[in-house]
């Protein structure tokens, strides 16, 4: 693997664009309307929507990241498989990485979805802390990206693509509980989180644990994924989702939140892992809690959203050239090393 085709040119899909070049793949990054400049990669322009255009630009590539919002990803993932490449994105879409699952079971290539941060990262620490135990009981994953300074009652930036907040804010969740694997209404579990002083609130939310529920069940009788926000968010997301009825209106929801909260550069991703079990008869606890912020990669500021989901994906690639990782078929994040991954060279920045 040497190609990489990138998808969507946004904060995230640029800087693993860069990532990616700065690593020695030969990239080309593509956008509906490319307006970079002084960038290590090539761009071009390219309508997804154009099946043959799409396929084109894709056949050039031994690899394609789609960077793309989650409703853009199947038609991708179907084109890559029909060409053989190795296909890669950030989705936290659960009907989208159930179709990629059904591809990969005759995919040439290898399948990769949910390689960002949640699902993604946060899956390869949640297995890695299950394996130090004997028998775990139960393995909670949260994640946040807030700002570091927040106003309003809502306490909110949307450093994030809208789409997907929204898709996560309204759609069913995936669990384990008791041993059984079910599905929960998003918005809900609420508990209180305290890190480095700061509290939040974690709530359930859809796609986190990517197929952490499918993997585990037998195993691990409790794991659950939930997004943290400032205290008072979630009342807020509820009221305006369901009192004022605009889940049925996805669209101008995310348009209305955007223009109400919008992107800050000075933001905070939180992670806390925790799982819980025995090892050698003893009853313990393992966490693995990080707050961080934005860096300066290549010369310029890079918020902690778009680093942290561009690094974990590019680290992945980098595994899958270096036969870390398997070349074919249908890769979940659980079953990446962590020690190996910290070793990448943008795996490494997590490690710091």
């Amino acid at each position: 693997m040497q190609s990489v085709a990138v998808l969507g040119l946004g904060k995230v899909g640029a800087l693993a664009a860069e990532l990616l070049s700065e690593a020695g793949f030969t990239v080309t990054g593509y956008d509906m309307n490319p307006k970079l400049e002084g960038v290590g990669f090539a761009t071009a322009a390219l309508d997804v929507s154009d099946e043959a255009a799409l396929k084109g630009a894709l056949g050039k590539a031994d690899a394609v990241l789609s960077c793309l919002p989650y409703f853009l990803n199947s038609a991708v993932a179907r084109t890559a498989h029909g060409l053989g490449i190795h296909y890669f994105d950030l989705t936290e879409d659960v009907p989208t990485t159930k179709e990629i699952l059904e591809l990969a079971k005759t995919s040439k290539g290898l399948m990769a979805p949910q390689c960002g941060l949640a699902p993604g990262f946060v899956g390869i620490v949640a297995a890695d802390l299950i394996a130090q135990f004997d028998e775990c009981r139960s393995c909670k994953l949260r994640v946040g990206a807030l700002p570091q300074h927040p106003t309003g009652l809502m306490g909110y930036s949307f450093n994030w693509s809208p789409e997907g907040v929204v898709n996560e804010y309204l759609n069913d969740c995936e669990v384990l509980e008791n041993g059984e694997h079910k599905w929960v209404s998003p918005m809900e579990w609420i508990e209180k989180i305290v890190i480095g002083g700061i509290e939040l609130e974690a709530f359930t939310t859809s796609g986190g644990l990517g197929t952490m529920c499918e993997t585990y069940l037998g195993q691990v009788p409790n794991i659950d994924y939930k997004t943290m926000r400032y205290p008072g968010h979630v009342d807020l997301m509820n009221f305006f989702f369901h009192e004022l009825l605009m889940r049925e209106r996805k669209k101008e929801a995310g348009e209305i939140l955007v223009n109400a909260k919008p992107p800050v550069q000075d933001d905070v991703v939180y992670i806390h892992v925790a799982a819980e079990g025995t090892k050698d008869g003893a009853l313990g606890r393992r966490e693995f809690v990080r707050a961080l912020m934005p860096l300066e990669i290549a010369g310029k500021h890079r918020t902690a959203i778009a680093w942290t989901t561009a690094s974990s994906v590019v680290a992945v690639i980098e595994m899958v050239r270096a036969g870390t990782l398997p070349g074919q078929g249908f890769l979940k994040q659980e079953d990446i090393p962590l020690a190996a991954f910290f070793e990448t060279k943008n795996g490494a920045r997590y490690a710091g």
